[in-house]
């Protein structure tokens, strides 16, 4: 039954995280448009939807990181913590090289002004988003 349970919130978990992600990917497209002066610039929109596809994909591993990491917070071990700090380090890591990576390609395409505020638009946003999270969640043994 437990086996059950869980699955079920797993799904419901997952349902959540594409609804976030659907809203919340919306709503930075319109502010990409107003932030990013790119008229016409066909290349630049085709590339932001390749890299919001693999942005998400990131996203999700960082939602399961934040589960783990509720799920486990009582009873977090030294070998849990360190194995949690990794996969995190990964993560950003990972997202950082992905902001790299369509950068290069934006500026290839579109030019450096357009990589430029794409750059600087991504990383605002990953700052604000960063400090939400680290704001609501406590800290390691912040209540023993």
């Amino acid at each position: 039954m437990i086996a059950v349970g869980n699955i079920s919130f797993a799904q419901s978990l997952q349902e959540e995280v594409e609804m976030f992600q659907a809203v919340f990917g919306m709503e930075k497209k319109a502010m990409t448009l107003v932030f990013i002066e790119n008229e016409g610039d066909d290349a630049f929109w085709t590339l932001y939807d390749q890299y919001e596809i693999d942005r998400k994909l990131l996203g999700q591993k960082r939602l399961q990181l934040l589960a783990d990491y509720a799920n486990n917070y009582g009873a977090m071990t030294d070998e849990k913590t360190d194995q949690l700090m990794k996969a995190v380090r990964t993560q950003k890591k990972s997202l950082d090289k992905l902001i790299d990576k369509y950068y290069k390609k934006i500026k290839k395409s579109s030019g450096s002004k357009i990589a430029a505020q794409f750059y600087q638009l991504e990383n605002y946003i990953l700052g604000a988003i960063r400090l939400e999270i680290l704001d609501s969640i406590p800290f390691f043994d912040e209540f023993d």
